[in-house]
């Protein structure tokens, strides 16, 4: 059948389209055609200011990672197959992933929180925080659409640090209740004080809130082989990678408590071989 969206004709000869038809074809054809998969590479990476005015122009409406959802325009025909707009990923500070799901369109607010809500279905389940890159988008459209009732009980949203830097300028709400490491004492499992070298007194994060960040920047070598293949494919390969990366995860926290209580065992016997010479 034609691949134009509602049409019930039949294809053309050497066509993805019916007679009538036949003119977008060959507009897809004239744009799309002789863009070889290196060359669509090539231009991916390219910054905006890299990019030549002789170069095709690529057309893809991307929502940008922490504004607002962008409305994108419904597709009018079938010449490629769609993608999924992103991975979520739900991790624990130390990268253990704890879930993941895809989102079609766009990361929206509401999303997130329907995410949320299927992973953690209960109060007993939910964390203390839940850091998000846009926290506090995600905080205003809880309150507006009364799901912060159960929420605001056991659970408080912050941004991440990175992210944080930008929304503390301008936005007063992601400034008052979405700072992830807030000094006036309101959070105080977030902040602790250690002493460095010397014996100062400073403070420091307590949790790593850019777990998530740092797992989205390993997929993403991953990304060239998974935007090829099907929903199935993509499904079960991505768990497989997410599994292993989270055993090995567990293996170095293992290893690292395994060497700490090593340490402190020699520091125990050296002691007790000390007290035995001044008792001799």
């Amino acid at each position: 059948m034609c691949r134009i969206k509602d049409c019930n004709n039949s294809k053309a000869e050497n066509s993805q389209t019916c007679q009538l038809h036949q003119g977008r074809w060959h507009s897809h054809i004239t744009r799309f055609g002789r863009q070889s998969l290196l060359g669509v590479r090539r231009l991916l990476r390219r910054t905006e200011e890299e990019r030549q005015e002789w170069l095709p122009p690529i057309n893809r409406e991307v929502q940008p990672h922490d504004q607002p959802t962008v409305e994108t325009r419904p597709k009018d025909n079938y010449f490629v197959a769609p993608h999924f707009y992103c991975v979520e990923t739900i991790c624990a500070p130390c990268g253990v992933v704890i879930a993941w799901t895809k989102f079609d369109k766009s990361e929206s607010p509401t999303k997130i929180l329907d995410f949320l809500d299927s992973v953690y279905p209960t109060p007993e389940l939910r964390p203390n925080y839940i850091c998000i890159d846009k926290a506090c988008a995600v905080l205003r459209t809880a309150i507006a659409s009364s799901r912060w009732d159960s929420w605001r009980e056991t659970t408080r949203f912050i941004v991440d640090s990175y992210h944080y830097i930008n929304h503390r300028i301008t936005d007063y709400l992601c400034r008052k209740w979405c700072n992830p490491a807030p000094l006036n004492g309101s959070a105080p499992n977030l902040v602790i004080v250690e002493n460095d070298d010397r014996g100062h007194p400073h403070y420091k994060r307590a949790f790593n809130t850019q777990a998530c960040e740092q797992l989205n920047a390993w997929i993403g070598g991953f990304q060239s082989i998974l935007n090829k293949m099907t929903v199935n494919n993509f499904n079960w390969t991505l768990h497989a990678l997410l599994f292993l990366h989270t055993q090995k995860v567990i293996g170095k926290q293992n290893a690292k408590r395994k060497s700490q209580s090593d340490d402190t065992d020699e520091s125990d016997e050296e002691v007790g071989i000390d007290i035995d010479r001044e008792r001799e």
